[in-house]
């Protein structure tokens, strides 16, 4: 018997690369460039918001994140009240927003027939589109006012609850207050966390769900144990764009919040946030002053970092997890 030889790859006719290739190379090379734009580009943004930021950040030092007090004419520029409404609300929003997104996610991908699924699926689209201004208008001119009395009616009944009863008050309650923002931006960034959920939950393989069912699973001892564990980082993806658009929001926050500066409990009373505070101010603002405002949204931008990369953690912390289990 003779000893079986390794196969030669055939060279290539007339000495040329195969198309395959040069098509893979130029497609690597663009892939590769247009990954070095995009960091390139935020670097940019960075780097610019920063340096014009700088002289407020020099002549406040660390009592601009510190302080609370923004006085325009004493030249005192304390961002701390505007950080801490902007995570109150961007928090409301998500508490309220997640539950509902997952739920309609779920129901779109696991319950409702084919054709009402599209229709389900093109009002959540359209929702989407809809521009913010809409929302703020809808919200101060319609909501704001209809839920002035709905808070003094919770506000009565949970006054002698602790925690619920300071969370759920206000001195003096207000229907243009945290809770109302939190309540605009929940709708606004439902669309976003329950279009991207929708389509991590349909990549779920159909064999995991079958055989989930097979072992005699209910439904939502399926959902639990095939359908999350495999879409968790599609979720997390979800509500961080979700936060992104609700940390960012400024026209329909600006109009909701009150731009009352405060630091306080009381979910009822108005507030303000960062974008708010920018696109008030920003255009009679000059020299420190603008400074500040550019400031403050070189804050946002870090508050965006932190979040994503406590968020990515979260994930890889998850898949050791189920690596391990699976082991």
């Amino acid at each position: 018997m003779s000893e079986p030889t390794d196969p030669i790859a055939p060279e290539p006719l007339g000495g040329h690369r195969p198309p395959g290739r040069v098509v893979d190379g130029t497609f690597r090379v663009f892939a590769a460039t247009g990954g070095a734009l995009v960091l390139l580009i935020l670097a940019a943004i960075l780097i610019t918001t920063t340096r014009n930021a700088w002289p407020a950040f020099a002549d406040q030092g660390l009592s601009f994140l510190t302080s609370s007090t923004w006085d325009v004419v004493q030249g005192t520029f304390g961002t701390l009240a505007f950080t801490y409404g902007t995570l109150v609300i961007s928090l409301i929003a998500l508490l309220i927003a997640v539950p509902v997104s997952l739920g309609v996610a779920l129901f779109v991908t696991e319950l409702v027939p084919d054709r009402a699924r599209r229709a389900v699926v093109f009002v959540i689209d359209l929702l989407a589109a809809i521009p913010s201004v809409v929302f703020g208008l809808w919200g101060i001119l319609v909501l704001a006012p209809a839920l002035t009395g709905t808070y003094t009616n919770v506000a009565d009944e949970v006054s002698g609850i602790p925690v619920l009863g300071t969370l759920l008050s206000g001195d003096p309650i207000s229907g243009r207050s945290f809770f109302t923002a939190g309540l605009i931006l929940a709708i606004m960034i439902t669309p976003i966390i329950t279009s991207i959920t929708r389509e991590t939950f349909a990549t779920v393989p159909r064999a995991q769900k079958d055989g989930a069912f097979a072992l005699g699973a209910t439904r939502w001892e399926m959902i639990r144990g095939a359908v999350f564990p495999h879409s968790r980082s599609g979720i997390v993806a979800g509500v961080l764009l979700g936060f992104g658009r609700a940390i960012g929001e400024t026209i329909a926050v600006a109009l909701v919040i009150g731009s009352s500066p405060q630091i306080t409990a009381r979910l009822f009373n108005s507030g303000d946030a960062l974008s708010a505070v920018i696109a008030n101010q920003f255009g009679e603002s000059t020299g420190t002053y603008q400074a500040a405002l550019i400031g403050m949204g070189v804050l946002l931008f870090a508050l965006t970092l932190v979040i994503s990369m406590i968020a990515r953690g979260v994930i890889h912390r998850a898949e050791r997890r189920i690596g391990t289990a699976s082991a």
